[in-house]
This record gives structure tokens, sequence and C-alpha cells, in this order.
């Protein structure tokens, strides 16, 4: 049997233990540093993400055949090449191509230089320079530090004047710290937002269904960016059609300028893309699982994901078909007030167990801990990813709903529009 150790400790890492758990191939999950909740898949490592060293220590000590990294600050801090050094198995890409991600003016040049389709743009380490491009572009404009900042380093300025104050914030105040010292500034793109993900072995990919998320804080996509306050899969926008035009317009191009650029790629790439009147537009590309589509793709997934990484590091994609369930999961994101700005911790967790009553849902925890009396608390910004699938739409959401109204922690917020442009097909 083989000892599996996923790296991270959100509502992204406890969707994959949770379905890693149910492997037949699988003895032990571990997680590392993990949740109180994804203690309930897992066995929890108290080792966190920069610890590389502790981290190689404790797959030897516990005979660990596999390693999964969860994050992207772990991946762009060159995590997956600590392990290949080491010669332990491990998915996710290599520093290198993790930059992908961690920088967006490296991702930027790539899907130009290759021909994905993505919005015009400009890329600076000059605030001067910066805001004279700002000032040139229509309204909105898009402002992104280059480096990764928790899902908060993409702004999109109303007016000149939000241009240039949130150019100078990220430039010469320091707003995102290194990652900002270099800025991406583009122009708006208009149509709905939508992710996809795909399997890439270097030579072969495996799309995963589409999925649509929820960034911003409040209904109707009001407010500042988040994390993610929820999504759904599959989504109306990637039909047949679509999903044609994303294989040949953005993921054979992408496949192409790894070949290209002598880039090797092995992991899982995520696309966001925005569909607009003239097809699909690359917004950026993530290289690990989203959160929380992956809670949404797992709760769906009916292949042994064991044998999707595992194809992946063999370069064997080409030989495997993934089996999906036909029903819709839709996934709310309960967190805490104050979030995406400053929280509070330590709130007691009501309604849990109610909660994962409801037929088809599952609660997987983003930011919890438990105290020695079993008392639930919140640790984080998002603290819970409810989960729910049925056969339509309606039924996903009704139930995700329904489990979402049985928990209960002072402060709580989430949306209650998830899903519902999916339900007018958009």
């Amino acid at each position: 049997m083989l000892n599996v150790l996923v790296i991270g400790s959100g509502g992204r890492e406890h969707a994959l233990c949770y379905k890693l758990s149910k492997s037949s191939q699988v003895g032990t999950v571990f997680c590392a540093p993990g949740n109180a909740g994804i203690a309930t898949h897992a066995t929890c490592l108290q080792i966190t993400i920069s610890e590389h060293d502790a981290l190689v220590a404790a797959v030897r000590e516990r005979g660990i055949g596999l390693v999964v990294i969860g994050p992207d600050d772990a991946l762009a801090a060159g995590l997956a090449d600590h392990f290949h050094a080491e010669g332990i198995r491990v998915f996710g890409p290599t520093q290198r191509a993790a930059q992908l991600e961690s920088s967006k003016v490296f991702a930027k040049d790539f899907m130009k230089r290759h021909g994905i389709p993505t919005a015009r743009s400009g890329s600076f380490h000059n605030s001067i320079e910066a805001q004279a491009f700002a000032q040139s572009l229509p309204l909105p404009v898009v402002i992104k530090a280059d480096g990764l900042a928790f899902g908060k380093g993409v702004i999109i300025a109303q007016s000149r004047d939000e241009a240039a104050k949130t150019i100078y914030r990220i430039m010469e105040r320091g707003q995102f710290g290194e990652a900002g010292r270099r800025v991406v500034i583009e122009e708006f793109l208009t149509g709905q937002e939508c992710s996809l993900h795909a399997l890439v072995d270097g030579a072969h990919y495996v799309l995963l269904p589409g999925a649509q998320d929820h960034k911003q804080i409040f209904d109707g996509d009001q407010g500042p960016n988040t994390g993610g306050m929820g999504t759904i899969s599959p989504t109306p926008l990637l039909d047949q059609a679509m999903l044609e035009r994303v294989r040949v317009e953005v993921m054979d191009r992408f496949l192409a300028g790894l070949k290209a650029d002598g880039l090797e790629f092995k992991g899982l790439l995520f696309p966001g893309l925005m569909i607009t009147q003239d097809g699909p537009q690359v917004l950026e590309f993530n290289c690990r699982f989203g959160d929380p589509e992956t809670q949404v793709l797992m709760t769906r997934l009916e292949s042994d994901l064991v044998e999707l990484l595992d194809a992946t590091i063999n370069g064997t994609l080409d030989r495997v078909t993934p089996r999906w369930s036909t029903d819709t999961a839709v996934c709310v994101v309960m967190a805490s007030g104050g979030y995406p700005g400053d929280y509070e911790k330590g709130t007691p967790i009501m309604g849990l167990n109610d909660a994962g009553q409801i037929d088809g849902a599952t609660v997987f925890h983003a930011g919890t801990s438990r105290n020695d009396a079993g008392t639930w608390r919140t640790n984080g910004g998002r603290v819970l990813g409810v989960t729910a699938s049925g056969a339509t739409i309606e039924a996903a959401r009704a139930a995700a709903y329904d489990a979402v109204r049985r928990v209960s922690f002072e402060g709580a917020q989430f949306r209650t529009d998830i899903a519902a442009k999916a339900l007018s097909g958009l």
C-alpha cells in the first residue's frame, strides 16, 4: 500500500486528503501541516511548508511513496525541486516551471510569445512608466502585483485616480512587499470568468471539468477580491464548442510553448479564463489545484486520484481517461468577519455535525482548530467550504445552502448567490 503526503493546510488540501483516503491503493494519508478538519481524513504532521529538510525526513521515516504539493508558495520556493533532488516522487512542477504562477510578468511574456489569447498589457518595474501606461488604457484598468499575494494582488481600478493610487501603494509603499516590485497593467476584459484544470505530463494533457469561481467577497460580484468564495462544477460557460477552442487556442499552444522554451512542466495547470465575445482569454496561470475548485472536482471525481497523479508523473496521461459524476457540485465558502481584511481567530463553530447530515453534503475545512474539549474554532479567513452535489444545479445549490444554514459562528459571512449565474445559463 502507498503512503501519501499532502503538503498544505487549507480546504484544497482537505479535499485532496478526502479523495486520497478513498483510494484502494493508499495505506495512510499524511498532511503537513494540515488542520483540525483534515485530521479526520489524514494524520497531520506539525511541519510547516518551509521546513524542506524536515519534510524530507518525515517522508523517509514514514515510508511515504508520493508527495502532493498543494500551495503555490511552496512550489515557488522550490519544494518540488527539493524532493526531486532526494529521489522522492512528487506531484507538482519545478520552481522554474512554477514561475508561470509566481511571476505574472513571466506568464504574460510566455503567453505573448506563444500566441495564447490574453489581455493587452505592459509589465513595469518603474512606477512612473506604469502610471503612464495605466493612463493610456480605457477604464477600468487591471493592476496586478507580479508575485504571489495570497489572492489579493489583483486590483480593478474604476477611475484614473484609483489607478494612480493603487500603483503608488504597490510600487512605492510596498503594499505587497517583494511581490509588488514589478507590476502588470492590463486592459479590463468583459465576459464571464471560469476555471479550468488540466493535468500536464510535459507531452500530454487531460482536461478536468470546468468550474466557475466567485472571487469577490459580496453578492453580485461586489467588493474586494478574495481567494474564492464559492464555485460550481460543471459550468455552462464551457460547453463542447468552447472547450474545443480552449484546447486549440490555450492548451495546445501551451504544450508547444513548453517544448519551444525547453520548459519541463509536470503537474496541474489551472488557467483562469475569461469567456469573452471573442472567445477564451487567459487571465492568469496557476500551477496547482485551485481552491475552492478542488472541493467540487474531488466531489465529482469517480476515478482513483492516485492513478491520475501517477500518470502525470510518469508521462502517460495519454493512456488514462478520468471518470466523472454527471452530478453538479456546489461549494459555498464560509469566511470570518472582516475577511479579506483583518479578522479574528478562535471563534467557536457550531452545527458542523448537523451540516454533515445533509444528503450529498461534505464540509471541507479551510481554517479551523479544535481544542481538547472537542470545540471547533475558526482559525483563518476562509473557514469552511460547504460542498454538496445533486442531479441538477438547483438540487446541489439547495443542499449546499441547507448545510450552510446549519453552521454558525460569530461574524460568519458567505455569499448567497453562488451558482446563481449557472441557473440562468451564464
